[in-house]
């Protein structure tokens, strides 16, 4: 019975020797599984035909082609869109700048630091404020589409 305890405390000090010596950095890194990495020097920008200037960077998926995306957007400093509706929900986080919208008549701004979600055929004016070019990170389950009225 001694040889037993013996070999079981033995076999107990290995593991956990094991386990302390898996805390100590990997010899070689290990990479997360779907791990998407884009930092900023390696965003890919794209400037938007047509909209004096308006362009955006692709994170996941294609904001101009079909299904989900997410993208950065860029809007220049005092640019302004058409009076438009979505055809699904669009959620929008501003990082940079102050993006506003008008919605039934009253302006609202958003500084950085705000989020907003449009839901799907809310008709509005929207645009960045003049200064500061403003910097957007926007997603939908599918393309981006902006229908003016």
């Amino acid at each position: 019975m001694k040889i037993i305890t013996t070999i079981l405390l033995f076999s107990a000090a290995l593991g956990s020797a094991q386990a302390l010596a898996d805390t100590s950095a990997p010899s070689s890194p290990r990479l997360a599984v779907g791990l998407i990495s884009l930092p900023a020097a390696k965003l890919k920008w794209t400037e938007i035909p047509g909209t004096g200037g308006i362009q955006y960077a692709n994170v996941h998926g294609n904001l101009s082609g079909h299904g989900p995306y997410q993208a950065f957007v860029i809007f220049p400093a005092g640019k302004d869109n058409p009076f438009h509706t979505h055809t699904q929900p669009l959620p929008t986080v501003v990082l940079k700048g102050t993006f506003y919208a008008v919605i039934d008549g009253k302006r609202i701004d958003y500084p950085a630091g705000s989020f907003y979600e449009l839901p799907a055929g809310l008709p509005h004016y929207s645009g960045c404020v003049q200064g500061e070019d403003c910097l957007l990170f926007q997603y939908q389950s599918d393309h981006f589409d902006l229908k003016p009225l």
